[in-house]
């Protein structure tokens, strides 16, 4: 998909900290941590919620009352003028998500408001009543748990797929390791002069605990330092395999979000008059149980629609829940390492799945900044085999 008129304004993209799975944010709705973070987010940026035209809620992981997702959020921020689409499809739903913001502006000269939340920690436990038998047999699932053990089309779990990948590639665990440690180094430079970068898209988290006491989270929570002697320890997380706990990443619970309009009025609202024009999306699937390979295409198709080629991007940004996802990436459209995940990526702060990839975009979009502008590429993986990108280009 194509598109023409359309873009964030830079600065006003922004995630909340990432928290390691059974952390600080087990206990908290998605959809409170979502209100939280988004009203913050809107009024430390100065944008009336009264102006916001249209509302876009991305979500994989059902909560109390998530039914009402859409209207209770946007009700919360400020803005119960507004409703809109409850978007989902796994690790890719930030990209969709962004995607129906991106169709709308085109037809419309609006403000939309793209909001994503998920927590994995404590998941729902789901009864079906079944087809069979007086009443109906109950057949139960945990959300997301049983998602990340099997795929059922191919009977395998993720880990096996990206597995699959290293083996067919012919990775070796040393180059493994070695683009992992990279990725932690990377993520260590957005940390430098306190947290200066990583403050300019991080809305600190800040929600009312029982007994009247508050939670207050400013970073990211469950982050280990890690080096290359640290990987090279790990035992493999299955036997005879090669990826270990430290090349792959860990649930997380977190929420992120941005503002999607026409380019004449992005820039009335951007930081310094800058934007990050949206060029064009992609989606593909890999072959079944292949899913570490799925961004390739996904990214070619992005590429494909803007009119450019890989020489044309300057930074990526990934998606990688295993390290192989970046290793595949830059061999097959020749990416170096160093132009990847700059300042940080999901397989080290953790993948909350729907804001996921909306971070990464906040943070391709400052790093290219940075830089004086260029043109940027998002692309990651999700279930089934599936891939997602978008390609944008930061414009003073």
């Amino acid at each position: 998909m194509r598109c023409e008129q359309v873009a964030i304004p830079v600065g006003k993209a922004w995630t909340s900290p990432f928290c390691r799975w059974q952390g600080a944010l087990a206990a908290h709705s998605s959809l409170d941590l979502a209100a939280a973070v988004t009203a913050r987010a809107l009024a430390e940026r100065d944008v009336d919620p009264q102006s916001l035209t249209g509302f876009v809620l991305g979500m994989t992981v059902p909560q109390m009352g998530s039914f009402y997702g859409p209207s209770t959020v946007a009700t919360r921020v400020g803005a119960p003028h507004l409703s809109g689409p409850l978007v989902a499809q796994a690790c890719a739903t930030s990209v969709l998500a962004l995607r129906s913001a991106a169709a709308e502006s085109e037809l419309a000269d609006g403000l939309s408001l793209v909001v994503l939340t998920d927590r994995t920690s404590n998941g729902p436990h789901i009864a079906y009543p079944g087809g069979e038998g007086i009443g109906g047999r109950l057949e139960r699932e945990d959300v997301p748990l049983d998602a990340f053990a099997c795929d059922p089309l191919t009977a395998e779990s993720m880990l096996e797929t990206a597995e699959a990948v290293v083996a067919e590639a012919g990775f070796g665990r040393a180059e493994l390791d070695e683009v992992a440690a990279l990725r932690y180094a990377q993520y260590e430079s957005a940390l430098a002069d306190d947290r200066a970068f990583q403050r300019r898209y991080m809305v600190p988290v800040e929600l009312d605990r029982r007994r009247g006491e508050s939670l207050v989270l400013e970073a990211d929570s469950g982050v280990r330092p890690t080096r290359l002697s640290d990987l090279e320890r790990l035992a493999p997380a299955r036997p005879g395999g090669s990826l270990t706990g430290g090349t792959q990443t860990h649930p997380a619970d977190g929420a992120a979000g941005m503002l999607v309009t026409r380019p004449e009025r992005a820039r009335e609202l951007g930081r310094d008059g800058a934007i990050a024009r949206l060029l064009a999306f992609g989606a593909a699937r890999a072959e079944p149980a292949r899913m570490p390979k799925a961004p390739v295409p996904a990214a070619h198709a992005a590429l494909r629609d803007a009119g450019l080629g890989p020489a044309d991007v300057d930074l990526v940004s990934t998606h990688n829940p295993f390290v192989v996802n970046d290793l595949w990436l830059a061999r097959e459209l020749g990416f170096s390492h160093e132009q990847i995940n700059v300042r940080g990526c999901s397989l080290v702060y953790g993948h909350p799945q729907g804001p996921t990839g909306a971070r990464g975009i906040a943070e391709l979009i400052e790093a290219l900044s940075d830089r004086g502008g260029g043109v940027g590429l998002f692309t990651g993986c999700a279930a089934g085999d599936t891939g997602a990108a978008v390609l944008l280009r930061v414009e003073d």
